[in-house]
């Protein structure tokens, strides 16, 4: 997962057709677990970029977004949230959001 900040998210975001952002914060121990997670469902999705984000620096985007609480994954299609995800239940789960968000494009 590529680390990314507000302005090059939105660059990125403008291009690509789908992309997942997983967002957290570092003292989250829930959102380490979380990464390992998405790590291991990045790698089916090798077409699909997948970038993670420090929420503590993007207060702005956690309120436009209204992002609940962290570990969150959101779905983009075409630069809109598709999806939000907060509980990471298990890979198997992962994958089947992201695939469903994939078909739907």
């Amino acid at each position: 997962m590529q680390e990314v900040g507000m302005k090059q998210l939105d660059e990125q975001l403008q291009t690509q057709t789908i992309a997942c952002l997983y967002l957290y914060t570092p003292m989250c121990g829930t959102c380490q677990l979380a990464k390992r997670m998405l790590e291991v469902v990045e790698q089916l999705f090798p077409h699909i970029p997948f970038y993670q984000a420090d929420i503590n620096y993007m207060p702005e985007r956690a309120i436009e977004w209204k992002i609940e609480s962290v570990p969150c994954l959101l779905l983009f299609h075409d630069g809109t949230i598709r999806q939000k995800l907060y509980a990471f239940h298990s890979v198997l789960h992962l994958y089947e959001t992201i695939q469903t968000v994939e078909k739907h494009r």
